[in-house]
């Protein structure tokens, strides 16, 4: 039997922080993939290139697995795999090693670009509402402060994790005025607002957008209140592979979230009632028809004409480097 080639241990920690979303956002996960693979690269013991380019798809394959939703974490592999190259191991080193800190360096101008294009939607005054937690979203956020433009938020705490507190105290630190509200207030709060201001997990290229599960409900009364929806993701949330048919794949996180083991047992009347189910789905998916941008590093596109920018960067087709 075949054995299995060796992963660095840092990957398989980089993996575990990444399902159990101690790295969190979708930015920083590409980032710490990117990294991970770096390191894989740099600490092999590979004698022979097949014996490092089998280590290295091994190393992707087990990052990949974590987050089936979070698209930037396949991007950022393909990016980096599809730039390992040479003939000897040293070679294959260093290509892999220097697409990995391209692929970062890249990553951290993406997102200051994309909050100036995404400042310009914001006038002096403006109130926006957001959900969940997104460095891009925060990023329009700072380059409209820095604009020296006054900006208030609404502040969803997205349940069950309480992602909005997080960006709560980021806008704090930042001396934004924030009123922070529950999830189901949302629709009474709109009225209060100018913009909505979310990040995305994946894009489809039909424009449609995966985030953070109550984006599309928000979406679907923003629309009805006539307050904009503005979607703000790096071009690695663009998901190629729905260019050729594949959906994305929609994570069920732990019923833990929602109900601990003793919250079930008080229920259900002992922790093994198979008759209480719990279901705690991370995202969901809104419409093109309720999103009215999608800011990028790249620009603003309306959604139904991503597709044009998806196939700029992908083409019309994409395999999987960990899997060849």
């Amino acid at each position: 039997m075949e054995e299995e080639p060796a992963v660095d241990p840092a990957v398989d920690e980089t993996a575990e922080d990444i399902a159990t979303m101690e790295i969190r956002g979708a930015a920083t996960i590409a980032d710490a993939a990117a990294d991970a693979l770096a390191i894989q690269a740099d600490r092999t013991d590979a004698q022979t290139p097949a014996a490092f380019r089998s280590q290295l798809r091994a190393a992707a394959k087990e990052l990949y697995e974590t987050r089936p939703t979070a698209v930037s974490l396949p991007n950022a592999l393909r990016y980096v795999l599809r730039g390992m190259e040479g003939e000897t191991v040293s070679d294959l080193q260093v290509s892999t090693i220097e697409r990995a800190e391209e692929f970062r360096t890249e990553l951290e101008q993406a997102q200051d670009r994309l909050g100036k294009v995404g400042a310009n939607r914001l006038r002096d005054g403006d109130v926006v509402m957001t959900h969940c937690h997104s460095t891009d979203a925060l990023s329009c956020i700072e380059a409209a402060l820095d604009a020296g433009k006054r900006v208030e938020a609404i502040v969803k705490e997205t349940r069950p994790r309480k992602q909005g507190h997080i960006t709560a105290r980021q806008l704090r630190e930042w001396g934004v005025p924030v009123t922070l509200i529950v999830d189901n207030a949302a629709r009474r709060y709109l009225d209060d607002a100018d913009h909505v201001l979310v990040g995305a997990d994946s894009i489809a290229a039909d424009g449609s957008v995966i985030n953070k599960i109550g984006t599309s409900g928000l979406a679907v009364n923003a629309r009805e209140r006539g307050v904009p929806v503005m979607v703000a993701a790096q071009t690695i949330k663009l998901h190629p592979d729905t260019m050729t048919g594949h959906t994305v794949a929609i994570e069920m996180r732990d019923e833990a979230e929602v109900l601990s083991p003793d919250e079930r047992a008080d229920i259900a009347g002992g922790p093994d009632d198979e008759g209480l189910v719990v279901e705690n789905p991370g995202f969901d998916v809104t419409p093109p028809r309720y999103v009215d941008a999608i800011v990028t590093e790249r620009g603003q596109y309306p959604p139904e004409s991503i597709v044009t920018l998806m196939r700029e960067l992908f083409g019309e087709t994409t395999g999987e480097p960990w899997e060849t």
